[in-house]
């Protein structure tokens, strides 16, 4: 299941390059490449050499109703996915089967894929769970999605950016598939990873040099709406 689900997303992002979408298609991660992406994106997350924000922008008239209005709907029309059971049922699968970041995506590939159109709080391309004290799934948010060729300004109408900050994973080294893959996540030199967010290897000449592949950018733009999570639902992008 997990390879069908993000060889499904590379075809889909595929497609739509070639429909007039002239951003790059988002290349299949691996298990490893993935759950690292989703380690970064389970705490506050700051722009770094791997990691893209959208700036945040003075806040505009309407910006908080419709800020406001996205909160509502979500807490109206995804309560019953409290219980992850109801998600899966209705076709939510997780990102990284058997992984144990803080925070674990439900991803539904459907409502991934329409959401290159637009964004729909009702139809977010993730759902958030974060495990409790017993080893339970809490849902605390959901995640939406776009193209990996957005302009902010294309950002700003699915969602205010003097509200909340979109993230993109750049300039990513990662092993070579093949054999010796998952060993080679481990390596180390100078005291820091060679590979993965928090290596200081972030351009292909870099990483060809280390027997490499460079990743540009993983999977587009998203943003994180922490809408059950009890605190701040946009917090997490203003560090």
């Amino acid at each position: 299941m997990r390879l069908l689900l993000v060889a499904l997303f590379a075809l889909a992002l595929e497609r739509g390059c070639r429909s007039g979408d002239t951003s790059d298609p988002m290349e299949r991660p691996d298990d490893e490449t993935a759950a690292a992406a989703e380690h970064t994106m389970s705490g506050a997350m700051a722009e770094d050499l791997h990691m893209r924000l959208t700036t945040l922008r003075a806040r505009a008239p309407g910006d908080s109703a419709r800020a406001d209005s996205i909160l509502v709907m979500m807490r109206r029309e995804l309560a019953r996915y409290r219980d992850v059971r109801v998600a899966q049922g209705d076709g939510f699968r997780q990102f990284i089967a058997g992984k144990d970041a803080p925070v674990q995506h439900f991803t539904k590939l459907r409502w991934w894929i329409q959401a290159r159109t637009g964004l729909d709080p009702s139809r977010p391309s993730s759902l958030l769970y974060r495990k409790a004290a017993d080893g339970s799934l809490e849902l605390a948010g959901a995640m939406f999605t776009a193209p990996p060729g957005s302009t902010e300004d294309e950002l700003n109408a699915r969602l205010p950016l003097s509200v909340a900050r979109w993230h993109q994973h750049v300039n990513w080294c990662t092993p070579k598939i093949g054999p010796r893959m998952r060993e080679r996540w481990r390596e180390t030199k100078d005291g820091q990873p060679v590979f993965g967010p928090r290596s200081p290897i972030a351009t292909e000449a870099a990483c060809d040099a280390v027997g490499g592949r460079f990743r540009p950018r993983l999977l587009g733009w998203m943003v994180h709406v922490m809408a059950f999570s009890g605190d701040d639902p946009w917090e997490i992008h203003h560090h």
